[in-house]
Parts: structure tokens; sequence; C-alpha cells
């Protein structure tokens, strides 16, 4: 297939012991192209177009650096309209199609167009910010063109491959390239979940949420960011593996609200190489466990602290983006493997993926206008609202969920973690709701904050 492609643009490499070009011998080799792959391929891969509404402050001191943080929220809060424009890729008959998050996540009106032209309206059913990528649903469609996903853990570099989308919105274009890398973790910025694969492709602004194919027209990921210093394409492209979007498309199809990630209720860090030689490893490979939750999975199954995990399900994992998308892919509800070093080599030992545990409850509560601080929200800290705010193992009481718009003011963010009000302490969120409820006229708030006690205090 090489061999053909490189014909294609008329060009030859003759064996070595010839060590003489060749010139195509038929009217088929000079015309052979990527042009069938293109023609099979682009009809599944659709324009989008999104209109964002956001809710504005009109300020004098908006472009001020001194004054803006001090009229922050000042004045009368205005509608603003943002369009965003992006690409998507069909993945079924029925009009599942995926992009990125960024282009479609809070969108109110979402326009697909298809390669021939045709229209249609489309709502998200599965989104996440964190991993940038959103599933949508056409409406009123049927037998419409799609891609088959590629287990892209078969993928490998210097694969060639084709970046499909819409750039700067002059309409649908092809470019090519090949797999450049991959086990991106964290590329290009942004909080990207697991690892990315790398494309030299031509990616610009408006080939998000396109399809980069292999050379059999399977889809093996979404085009997602670039790395370049300009704002155009410096060969260094990123796209979101096809595995992770199977994982999307099923959970979506399963009716989730939201998308939920396996708990490993675990911290560690990246064996390098004083840790390695520190713990008697050949190489510095692999995840050494720092903390374990109470009903973390893996403590269950058997794992401690100082344990070093190498692989998941027979593929290493060298980084905790690596570690979580693993788990990702693996499933919910599922099982597994992972491979634990010992000292006499490795042992695989079954982990059952779970979500995490919403127990003790979490009391969720909003503040009302009863209280000074009406839309604040607050919950009581177990394995669930860990997960969700990215708070420490080990932390224990109420957690500030969203400050809402008088607790941002007053400076609180979420993840803060609260101890006391006016010297009363926190334990549960109803007694957040007594303490604000007619505090007098001043009020004094103890927290920690990133691992950092500090404390609070404003008048009423």
């Amino acid at each position: 297939m090489f061999r053909l492609l490189i014909l294609a643009v008329g060009i030859a490499l003759a064996a070595p012991a010839l060590s003489q070009t060749q010139v195509p011998q038929s009217q088929s080799q000079i015309s052979l192209g990527f042009a069938p792959l293109v023609k099979q391929a682009a009809p599944a891969v659709v324009n989008i177009y999104a209109k964002i509404v956001r809710q504005g402050y009109d300020s004098p001191f908006s472009n001020d650096p001194f004054f803006r943080d001090f009229f922050r929220g000042f004045g009368t809060p205005q509608p603003r309209v943002q369009n965003s424009l992006g690409s998507g890729v069909i993945l079924s008959d029925d009009g599942i199609v995926v992009s990125n998050y960024h282009v479609v996540g809070q969108a109110t009106d979402i326009r697909v167009v298809t390669n021939d032209r045709k229209e249609y309206t489309a709502r998200v059913i599965l989104g996440d910010q964190g991993a940038d990528l959103a599933i949508l649903q056409l409406e009123e469609v049927k037998d419409l063109p799609y891609l088959r996903l590629r287990n892209s853990d078969h993928v490998e570099v210097g694969e060639l491959v084709l970046a499909i989308g819409n750039p700067f919105g002059v309409g649908q274009t092809v470019s090519s390239g090949i797999v450049s890398g991959l086990a991106r973790t964290g590329a290009g910025g942004g909080q990207g979940r697991g690892y990315f694969i790398q494309t030299d492709a031509p990616i610009n602004p408006g080939n998000s949420g396109g399809a980069l194919i292999d050379v059999n027209g399977d889809l093996i990921g979404i085009n997602t960011r670039i790395v370049s210093r300009s704002g155009g394409s410096n060969g260094i492209g990123f796209a979101i593996p096809a595995n992770l979007v199977a994982e999307f498309v099923h959970q979506a199809r399963a009716g989730n609200e939201r998308f939920e990630l396996p708990w490993a209720g675990m911290a560690g860090q990246p064996v390098d190489s004083d840790l390695a030689a520190s713990m008697g490893l050949d190489l510095p490979e692999g995840i050494v466990i720092s903390d374990l939750h109470a009903d973390s999975p893996f403590l269950k199954a058997g794992f401690a602290v100082g344990d070093v995990i190498t692989e998941v399900d027979g593929l290493p994992v060298n980084t905790a983006p690596e570690m979580i998308f693993r788990m990702t892919v693996a499933g919910l509800g599922n099982t597994a493997q992972v491979t634990r070093a010992t000292p006499d080599g490795s042992e695989q030992v079954a982990v059952p993926m779970i979500a995490p545990p919403d127990t003790p409850k979490a009391e969720r509560l909003t503040l009302d206008d009863k209280t000074v601080l009406p839309g604040l929200s607050v919950a009581r800290v177990n394995p669930a609202v860990i997960a969700q705010v990215g708070l420490p193992l080990s932390t224990e009481g109420v957690v500030v969920i969203d400050p809402g718009a008088y607790g941002a003011r007053a400076g609180f963010q979420p993840g803060d973690v609260l101890l006391t009000i006016n010297k009363t302490e926190i334990d549960r969120t109803g007694d957040v709701r007594k303490a604000l409820t007619k505090p007098g006229r001043w009020v004094q708030v103890d927290l920690m904050r990133r691992g950092g006690r500090m404390s609070m205090r404003f008048r009423l």
C-alpha cells in the first residue's frame, strides 16, 4: 500500500540493489491517489455551526488591568451571542455525531451541514469539558453515511493518515500526513483526558471535531488542538483516540446525563530513574502508589502504598493521565487486568472499574434567599465529591461546589473546604445554612484552599 501511494505522486524508490529510479508503468498507477478514500470518508464528516449565549457585563473598566477586578460584575448583565465554527463526524446511520466540547458544549443552537449541503438541527446528548468531547444527536434522520471506529490501541507511529474538517470556514478540506507520535499526555495544553495521537497532517482552526482517518477509511481520532505560536498549523496536531470516543458513544446510548469515569481512589507519581534505583527496579517505568482511599477498588483488590503499577490491560502506563485513560476505555462495570511490579517480575491483578461511591450522602445544598449568600452550593465530602471537585483523598468536611454570584464576590472558590463560619465548626451542609442565616454585620470564614489554611472576612 505504501509503495502504491508513493507511485501516486509519480515517484518510486528502487530496491537498494538496483539503485535506480522507476516511473509509473500504467495509467492506473499515475492516477492512483487518496481520491477513492476521500470519496468514501468525506460524506461522514460534517460542518457544525453553534450559537452560544453568555451573560456579560458592560463596564468602562473592562480593559483596564487595575480597575477591572474592582468593578467585576458591575452594571446590568447583557446577553452576548458567540458563534462557534467546527467540524464533526457521523458515527451511525441514525445520526450520532461526535465533536469537540469546546465547539458545541454550551451551545443553545446547533446546525449541522453535511457534505451534500443538507442541514440538520442537533442537540448535545452527552458532553465532558475535561475530555473535550461531545456527542450530538441529529433530528429526524436515517440512513446516513458514517465512519467506523478503529481500535486506536493498534495505531502505530508512521501510519499514513488524512485529516478532514472545515478549517477557517472555507469548506471541507482534506490534508495528509502520518502518525507522528502516541501517548502524548496533556499535549498542547487544555485538560484533554488520557493521551493524544500526534500527527503532522495540517490542522487549523475549524478542524476541531473533524476526522483523523487511516488508509482504510476508519476513524482513529478526533482532531482537537495544535501547538502553534502563530495560530496556524506547524505540523504538530493532536487527536483524541477513537477508543475514548467509543466509550462516550456507549454512555450516550445508555442515557447517561454526564460522562462517568471509573474511580481509582488512588494517588501516585511516575517512577523516575532515581526512584527506580531506590526501589530496585531495572527500568524507570510505571506509577508508584502514594495514597489509597479506604473505599478504593485498588485497595480492596490487594494493592498497597508503595506498589508500582506498570500496565493496565496489557498496555503501559507511565503517567496519571495514561492511567485515567486506560481505566476509562476499560469501561465502567468491567474489570481491568492491572500489572503490578514484584521483586520476581510482575503479576496481574483484576480490579473492578467502579464509579466513585456517593457514600456517605453528600447532602448537596444550595442556599436560598433567606441566607446572606444565596446561590452558594456546598456538599459533604465523599468519594463522588472528591472526584467531582478534584480534592485530595484525605479531605473531609464540607466543600464549596459552586460559589454563586454573591459567594464569588465574597471570595469563595469551588473546592474551598469550609472549617468554621463565625467560629462555628462546619461538619454538615446544614451548618452552613444555619451560620449564614442572619449572622450579624460581619462574616468570618476559616477554610482550606489548595492545601493551605486561610481566613476571609467580609461585611454584609
